[in-house]
């Protein structure tokens, strides 16, 4: 019998899944998956047919963190566990904005590079590193079950891979330190309230609501504008505000000679769906 895949990607309706498919062990990632990952969104984010990509976990879980098989490992090794050189990583980049990659370097930062929105589908527990993933999408979506814990504190480690830097931006500072120091539990309510989730929905409705909101940026917006949007918010966070502001005037000035300009007057004049060109035409 065939190994099953460890992630599943799939794309439909213009929208790229991409599922942590480990749901016996919650969806703890190996670093194969964390290759694969990577190799995913570098395909959906140069892919015509994608406009919107949402990652997911299989089961009953998001990602329960870093596989504890290869932290064991790690911990045998007294923290030099052989390291094998990983593959040359796939490129992904947004070239509709400032260049992110000279802003953010890091083993996860390929998810701000990408021009194309990434929805973290959060369905249920997303610990450690799964968590991290999910900070690093641009929008969260929990279902009602959901349940959250840094858990760095908790295995004598640290706020990885930027979280000490993206955490607090997303929940403020205090909140930030609460999460990161005690590892406490807190659920999806919790999580809405400090900002960390944009919207929570009941599990029996969350597949359908997620789908809906992936589709509403899959259909009605322009995918140049996204891509735009992303780049500069992502920018501005390390920008003064005249280096800002400056950026968004030559950007705006720039999408009135777009034909997306011209179909998002046309479209809404005519009362019709948007027919916005694909990334690709550009």
């Amino acid at each position: 019998m065939a190994e099953e895949a460890e992630i599943i990607y799939e794309v439909r309706d213009r929208i790229a899944r991409i599922v942590f498919n480990r749901p016996d062990k919650l969806n703890a990632i190996t670093r194969s998956m964390q290759v694969e990952l990577r190799q995913r969104v570098a395909e959906a984010s140069t892919d015509p047919a994608v406009r919107v990509i949402v990652l997911t976990g299989a089961g009953r879980g998001f990602c329960a963190g870093a596989d504890m098989n290869l932290l064991s490992g790690i911990s045998a090794q007294g923290g030099d566990a052989p390291k094998a050189a990983p593959p040359e990583p796939p490129a992904v980049s947004n070239p509709f904005g400032a260049n992110l990659g000279e802003l953010y370097q890091g083993r996860h930062t390929y998810l701000l590079q990408c021009p194309k929105p990434i929805i973290a589908a959060i369905n249920g527990p997303a610990a450690g590193l799964g968590l991290v993933l999910a900070l690093y999408a641009d929008v969260r979506l929990a279902a009602a079950g959901a349940r959250f814990t840094t858990s760095f504190s908790q295995r004598g480690l640290i706020a990885e891979h930027g979280s000490s830097w993206l955490l607090p931006r997303l929940v403020g500072h205090a909140n930030a330190l609460d999460l990161l120091m005690t590892s406490r539990k807190f659920g999806a309510e919790e999580a809405l309230r400090m900002g960390l989730v944009n919207q929570v929905y009941d599990d029996a409705d969350f597949e359908a609501a997620v789908t809906e909101y992936a589709r509403m940026l899959a259909d009605t917006v322009s995918p140049r504008s996204l891509a735009v949007i992303k780049a500069q918010v992502y920018a501005a966070l390390v920008q003064g505000f005249p280096e800002a502001m400056s950026i968004a005037d030559a950007a705006m000035e720039a999408s009135f000679g777009r034909p997306d300009f011209k179909e998002g007057v046309a479209h809404f004049m005519e009362k019709r769906p948007a027919r916005f060109a694909d990334l690709g035409k550009y």
